[in-house]
């Protein structure tokens, strides 16, 4: 194993070890101070995060408003206040050393008044910015204000050069890093772009080498390129560390962070990380935002699976070979099937799945009384979390739609990541992880059931193990 020697992060010499942002409360102030404290980057996320009262007790975000703007609004609230206590945890806990980030989707809702929130209210405290989930354009704005580094989080060289050719240039002083996020083994959303086969994998190292060689031609030929999604035993890694095709390399950890003491996650969710097995992770795109995610089969995603696959087309009037009326909805209108789609939709009713629920595609799927009447409850109930959301079709403009039809087919992100950040059911919620998860039942280290510190985990990265 060659030694794994410090780097320039965001300011500071560090060890080239990341801790990776995890979406919605599933790392925090006291798990990313513990990473800082180990002389690492620890990242808390930035995505809802969780604000504490004068008891301890976590404040539930229930949401009070009447309208989706005004809940919109709520949500605002609650991360900004999130942002800044969790900042404050992490100050604390890191006793100085290493350095802080905080990770936020610039396709969430608010992102940018939230990041200006929190930079103003916890001025001093976080080092650095990390961004993905589309193209955040205007985080190096956001970062010079506030004289802190960002990492955009990019799977793909062109993607990086189209943020730097538009906006980056003007503050390469600050670009603390550059995030690859490998999109067909990293957890939760992915960068997959049209031209690429989600079922076609590619090696992640011409990609990086692409994306230094673009890095090397805008002079940011020393900046770090931080390796995420994938990496478990850095041994695996040694042709990349200290490479000079390459440059600075550092390597971030999602998945394998989840499981420590300092994480935030449930008894329960760390147990069942312990027995997933090879393909248990499943690459989909039921997600609302209309990225990639990668996610533990169960049977939430089973049952979005089975109701995405009883779906049929339909048109208004009788068209072509639509010939077969079928009753929909409350007042009952009808639509026009083919014939053998009618001979199908009738099975399934026959099953009980016996709404028919119109997509934005000009199709139905079919689903029980009691999954339709969560669907439209979990529609009404939209606090606006996302940018544009497939699923209720919020968008964050004038007129607060993104024009189209929700879509029944999708499922309400927040809900689901807010219930199982919060202890709620891993059967019945969307579970977030990389496909190297399956690792944790092989991987000697963890025999017996055994949870490490961020302390001891870093000292085992170290070996090489």
């Amino acid at each position: 194993m060659k030694t794994l020697k410090p780097i320039v992060i965001s300011g500071r010499e560090v060890l080239p070890l990341v801790e990776g942002g995890k979406g919605v409360s599933v790392s925090n102030g006291e798990s990313s101070g513990a990473w800082a404290a180990a002389n690492c980057v620890g990242t808390f996320s930035c995505v809802n995060p969780d604000t504490f009262g004068e008891d301890g007790k976590i404040i539930p975000q229930a949401y009070h408003g009447s309208t989706r703007s005004q809940r919109y609004e709520e949500l605002i609230d609650y991360a900004i206040r999130g942002g800044i206590y969790q900042a404050r945890i992490a100050h604390e806990t890191s006793k100085g050393k290493g350095r802080i980030h905080l990770n936020v989707l610039w396709e969430a809702g608010g992102t940018e008044r939230i990041l200006r929130g929190v930079l103003e209210g916890a001025k001093g405290l976080v080092h650095g910015i990390t961004c993905g989930a589309g193209l955040p354009y205007r985080v190096a704005e956001i970062s010079a204000k506030y004289k802190v580094y960002y990492y955009p989080i990019v799977s793909s060289a062109r993607a990086f050069n189209a943020l730097w050719k538009r906006a980056y240039y003007k503050f390469g002083e600050l670009l603390g890093g550059v995030v690859y996020e490998d999109p067909w083994l990293a957890g939760g959303h992915n960068g997959l772009s049209n031209s690429e086969n989600y079922q076609e994998p590619q090696s992640p190292y011409p990609r990086v080498k692409d994306l230094r060689d673009v890095m090397r031609q805008c002079g940011q030929g020393e900046t770090p390129i931080v390796m995420a999604g994938g990496v478990w035993y850095l041994r695996d890694w040694q042709d990349w560390i200290g490479n000079e095709e390459l440059g600075p390399i550092a390597f971030q950890f999602g998945t394998r962070a989840i499981l420590t003491r300092e994480s935030p996650v449930c008894g329960a969710w760390k147990k069942k990380l312990l027995s997933l097995k090879d393909g248990d992770v499943f690459l989909n795109k039921f997600s609302p935002t209309g990225f990639y995610s990668s996610a533990v089969r169960n049977p939430f995603l089973k049952e979005l699976e089975e109701r995405n696959k009883r779906q049929v087309d339909y048109k208004r009037a009788e068209e072509g070979g639509h010939t077969a009326a079928l009753p929909v909805g409350a007042r009952a209108r009808p639509v026009y099937l083919k014939p053998e789609d009618k001979a199908r939709a009738d099975g399934w009713i026959g099953e009980g799945f016996t709404e028919g629920l119109k997509t934005p595609d000009s199709t139905l799927i079919f689903v029980t009384p009691e999954k339709a009447a969560e669907i439209l409850k979990d529609q009404q109930n939209c606090m606006g979390c996302l940018s544009a959301c497939r699923f209720s079709n919020w968008a964050e403009n004038e007129e607060g739609s993104t024009g189209k039809m929700a879509d029944p087919r999708s499922f309400c992100i927040q809900k689901t990541l807010q219930d199982i950040a919060h202890g709620g059911e891993l059967d019945n919620n969307l579970m977030f992880a990389g496909h190297n998860a399956y690792m944790f039942a092989k991987d000697p280290y963890y025999k017996n059931g055994f949870i490490p510190t961020v302390q001891q985990l870093v000292d085992r990265f170290l070996t090489g193990n």
